[in-house]
């Protein structure tokens, strides 16, 4: 079907628009000018437009800068963004001009032109009432912290407590469970496997501690700072009653920055809390190797573990099944490790003003939070829930690692203790065995000091 068009005129001349669209000339310019891969704007940062146009309008209204009128439809369109109503009409690329400016205007025509169809007439103007007493310098880094607000308390944050939930549960159910400690990839002393697991966890709760302490900068907007900073052409008072409406319609505390130079030309806000993204990335990493480490085998690895078996893992083995959940996370950890150093390089790239690597920032923030939060669920539903103790090979490694041998440090010493593991370890004897044949002390008395289960 041939695709019908209509004309939109802005400062730089006439230019032709699909009818069915509701963006006009600066979208349609930019759509032309950046046909660079097929990473899109994302859609979180369309709907934290939505909120903060929304807020917005209703900041100029109370101010008496804009009529109710016009007000009510474009909180109405705003509404319409939120829910993702909309979602056809914001097609622009992440590789746009540095500071979003494209994708503000992307925004403005769509709410401009959506509203004027509600309305059957011409009553919004895209830059004099859809971005009135705003810049793109402002409202694009303060669409930035709403959507990563946003997307950590709803996605990641609930992740995080459902994988700690399951973790606090394995604790309780392998109590008593004795296994043995690794250090260096070797043996080492003896460590109850509910032990193990609280080190899981509490890993996840340290990194949602890092997480909300860098969530407080977030919760600072620039809105209010217009161009430069200077709050040029917003009224008095405009960027704290903003910020509260941005609250009261998301149910979120953020506030006003008190310094919009700041605001506008750094990312150090984005840079902390990435930060705390990326040690999360390190945390699962470590868990999910963790995992399949101990899953290994089954009969050639240490297979200490059982987890479920999802999917076949060969095409050319029969019956081999992979930890696949595992190989996922770890995936992810990779890609957000990697996110981190773009967010750093692109948040050292301000110049004067304002930062021109928004876009590219707010990308790769919201893939990292959008990952984490997904492969968290997986692993979670599809691997972590299904872990179980092999209890008769831990027993069985346990009883053979030479490392138990320091048990008997208090009663022989150190240097006696290493030439007992040592000829256990030649001769391929027990260390009950080797201790008996140095003559280093008699059977009672090994018995009586070596009790595994008890060095925990």
């Amino acid at each position: 079907m041939k695709t019908k068009y209509r004309k939109e005129k802005d400062s730089m001349g006439e230019i032709m628009v699909p009818a069915d669209k509701y963006w006009a000339a600066q979208t349609e310019r930019s759509l032309e000018n950046f046909k660079i891969g097929i990473e899109k704007m994302p859609e979180e940062i369309i709907k934290a437009f939505g909120y903060l146009k929304k807020s917005a309008a209703m900041a100029n209204k109370k101010l008496g800068k804009l009529d109710a009128k016009r007000c009510k439809l474009i909180e109405q369109v705003c509404d319409e963004i939120i829910a993702g109503k909309l979602a056809g009409h914001f097609p622009l690329a992440v590789w746009q001009t540095g500071s979003g400016t494209q994708s503000n205007m992307n925004v403005n025509e769509v709410i401009a032109g959506r509203g004027n169809e509600i309305a059957n007439e011409k009553l919004l103007h895209p830059n004099d009432h859809v971005n009135m007493s705003q810049s793109s310098n402002d409202t694009f880094p303060t669409a930035m912290h709403i959507a990563s607000v946003m997307e950590i308390r709803e996605m990641l944050l609930p992740a995080i407590d459902a994988l700690i939930a399951t973790f606090k549960k394995l604790e309780k159910k392998n109590k008593g469970i004795v296994t043995t400690g690794r250090t260096h990839l070797q043996d080492a002393v003896p460590i109850a496997f509910s032990q193990e697991i609280s080190g899981w966890r509490n890993m996840l709760e340290k990194s949602k501690k890092d997480i909300l302490l860098a969530e407080k900068g977030l919760c600072e907007l620039a809105l209010g700072g217009t161009a430069v900073g200077t709050g040029l052409n917003a009224p008095k008072g405009f960027d704290i009653m903003v910020a509260g409406y941005v609250e009261k319609n998301t149910g979120i505390p953020f506030v006003t920055a008190k310094n919009k130079f700041h605001a506008l030309t750094s990312l150090d806000d984005m840079v902390f809390a990435h930060g705390a993204l990326k040690a999360l990335a390190a945390n699962m990493m470590k868990i999910a190797n963790d995992v399949r480490w101990l899953a290994s085998g089954p009969r050639d690895g240490l297979g200490e573990i059982n987890i479920p078996a999802n999917e076949p893992g060969s095409s050319i083995m029969p019956g081999k099944v992979n930890p696949t959940q595992c190989e996922a996370v770890t995936m992810v950890a990779v890609q957000v490790i990697a996110n981190d150093t773009a967010v750093g390089m692109a948040a050292s790239q301000g110049n004067f003003q304002l930062n021109v690597f928004l876009p590219v920032t707010i990308y790769n923030f919201l893939q990292s939070v959008r990952l984490l939060a997904d492969v968290i669920n997986s692993f979670n539903k599809n691997c972590a829930v299904g872990i179980k103790a092999n209890v008769e090979k831990m027993k069985y490694n346990l009883h053979n690692s030479l490392m138990l041998v320091t048990a008997l440090n208090p009663y022989i010493g150190y240097d006696n203790s290493a030439q007992v593991a040592k000829l256990a370890f030649k001769e391929n004897i027990s260390l009950k065995e080797a201790t008996l044949k140095l003559k280093l002390m008699k059977e009672d008395e090994f018995d009586k000091a070596f009790q595994p289960e008890k060095m925990v």
